[in-house]
This record gives C-alpha cells, sequence and structure tokens, in this order.
C-alpha cells in the first residue's frame, strides 16, 4: 500500500495548490490512500465545515488537524460532523470531534489514522505517549496499517515520540512548524518518520503568512493583523510504502513540487 501525507495547507494558494497537484501525484506514485493536515486551510487559522467539505472533495481520504483547529469559534460545534476530520486524541474527556479513525478502502483494506498533538511549547494536554499507547493497541487489534500525524513544536518531542512508539504503528509524519525537515527514515522496528513534512501552501512567505508582516511584528514587536500570502505555492508531502501484511514500512519519499 502507498500513502501520501500532505503537510499543512495553509489557506486558499494550499488549497489550490493541493486540488491542482494531487489527481498527478496520486497518479504517479500510485497512491492508494491520502492524509491532509487542514488546521489552516481557512485563511491561514483553523478550518470550517465548507472547507472540510471541499477538501475531502479533492480526492483525500481523511483530514488531520492540531492546536489550530479551533481558531473558528463556530467549528466547535460543527466538528463532530465528519468523521474524516480528526483534531487531537489526547485532548481531555469531553472535547467534541474524533481522535482516530479506521477507514475502509474500496478494495476492503482497513488503515487507521491517529492525531496526536505535542506538549512542549504547545497546551498542556494528556501526554501523547500514553494516550497514544492505549489507542495504539486498541486500532491494532482491527489492522496492522496505522499512520500517526504527530504535531509538534519540538524537535526532540517528536523524535522521541517515534522511537517510542517504533514497531507499533506504520508511520509518524511530524507536522506544525511548516518547515520539511531532511530526516526522513525507516526505524528499527519499521516504523516510517519524519520530523516534518512541511507545508502545502504560499512559498514566497514565512511559514504561509505575508513576509512583510511578519518582519513587521520582529522589528516592532507590536501587534500586526496576520495574513496569509500570495503568490506561487508549494506542495510538501511524503509517500510511504507499507506491506499491508504485517503493517511495516518499506520505504519513505519526501516531495516537493511548486504550482503553478
Amino acid at each position: 500500500m502507498k500513502v501520501l501525507f500532505i503537510g499543512d495547507i495553509v489557506g486558499k494558494v494550499g488549497r489550490m495548490t493541493t486540488k491542482a497537484l494531487l489527481p498527478a501525484v496520486v497518479d504517479r506514485y500510485k497512491i492508494d490512500f491520502v492524509i491532509a493536515n487542514g488546521e489552516n486551510a481557512a485563511g491561514g487559522f483553523g478550518i470550517t465545515d465548507k472547507l472540510v467539505s471541499e477538501i475531502l472533495g479533492y480526492g483525500i481520504h481523511v483530514i488531520t488537524t492540531g492546536n489550530h483547529v479551533w481558531d473558528k469559534k463556530e467549528f466547535i460545534a460543527q466538528i463532530s460532523k465528519e468523521d474524516r476530520l480528526l483534531r487531537p486524541f489526547n485532548y481531555p474527556p469531553g472535547v467534541p470531534g474524533y481522535g482516530s479513525i479506521i477507514y475502509t478502502l474500496s478494495h476492503g483494506e482497513k488503515v487507521a489514522v491517529l492525531n496526536m498533538s505535542g506538549r512542549v511549547f504547545m497546551s498542556n494536554i494528556d501526554c501523547p505517549f500514553r494516550t497514544a499507547k492505549a489507542e495504539v493497541e486498541r486500532l491494532s487489534n482491527t489492522t496492522k496499517t496505522i499512520i500517526v500525524d504527530f504535531h509538534g513544536e519540538a524537535t526532540s518531542e517528536k523524535i522521541a515520540f517515534g522511537y517510542f512508539i517504533d514497531g507499533k504503528v506504520s508511520a509518524v509524519i511530524g507536522t506544525h512548524t511548516h518547515v520539511q525537515t531532511a530526516d526522513e527514515k525507516i526505524l528499527a522496528g519499521g516504523t516510517a518518520y519524519i520530523t516534518d513534512v512541511g507545508m502545502t501552501g504560499p512559498e514566497n512567505s514565512v511559514i504561509g503568512i505575508d513576509k512583510e508582516q511578519v518582519i513587521d511584528r520582529f522589528l516592532t514587536n507590536l501587534p500586526v493583523r496576520f495574513e496569509t500570502a500570495k503568490g506561487e505555492g508549494i506542495f510538501s508531502a511524503a509517500v510511504v510504502d507499507i506491506n499491508e501484511k504485517t503493517g511495516k514500512a518499506t520505504a519513505i519519499q519526501r516531495l516537493q513540487l511548486k504550482y503553478p
């Protein structure tokens, strides 16, 4: 099985880049299953019910998110409408939405996706290590193919989590920083790993935001209303090859494509 994981979709440029490039990528790499992080799809901050439907319509099977999933307050009441839209699993009990899913492909193969959030420099929610371990054990009763989106700021936390869960899941794909790292590898236990898959959004920007606004903020330290940048897009993703019988990854390849 080949899984494509698309890095954080940022704003209109990210959405249009994904829509334009996804069919060719799926065809070229013979992709069976597509995941995308969409927490910044709505103007760079959050996601909406309408955009969930739009992004799934591109041919994406599951959308993961992170701490920005709550940025559009009206979406809190809508988040449970679609189980293919995930928020981090390790939010406390009672928080709306879904943290994991077992998706059945057309040929009957089942794929589990688990969305986790780190805690270093992030919200102090439930422990991602302990909660992930318990949920992976539950998911593995149904399928050996398990993909984890670990949404975190600290490189050390992401790497530690990868080693912690190695051999128990097919892949750990890092998101949140919007900067693709060059450390993709297959860990000793057969888990594909990359610290951050990167961003799908405006290339000529500061992690998706208009660069002049960010520079002004650093120069003055005054509040600035951030807006997503315009212009050419960059499509950042990773392709993971997985042995469906064992759930072990056999290869991981990172992608960066420009649009147009």
